[in-house]
């Protein structure tokens, strides 16, 4: 499976350290062999999937979606707070 990153996600990732960069990875890696395991938004955000998870004691959301059958797209991770409205943002731009 080919995996892509948006420009958005790739700037987030870089601020963080190599432990939390070491555990995104291995949500990253569960994603991959599960990619249902987030949950389908609706709406405006139909086709894309948010998976949660704790970092740093800190809750993260990742978005993803399937470009095609055998490719993923890492488009945004961040906190809750406002996630949803930057994230709609972003897509429609």
């Amino acid at each position: 499976m080919k995996i892509y990153q948006s420009r958005s996600f790739e700037k987030k990732v870089k601020k963080f350290n190599e432990k939390e960069k070491y555990e995104l990875d291995n949500e990253i890696k569960q994603i991959i062999q599960n990619p249902l395991i987030g949950t389908e938004k609706k709406g405006d955000l139909r086709g894309v999937f948010v998976y949660k998870f704790n970092l740093q004691n800190l809750m993260y959301l990742l978005s993803y979606r399937f470009i095609k059958e055998e490719s993923l797209e890492l488009i945004m991770i961040g906190p809750h707070e406002n996630y949803y409205r930057d994230l709609k943002s972003y897509l429609k731009s």
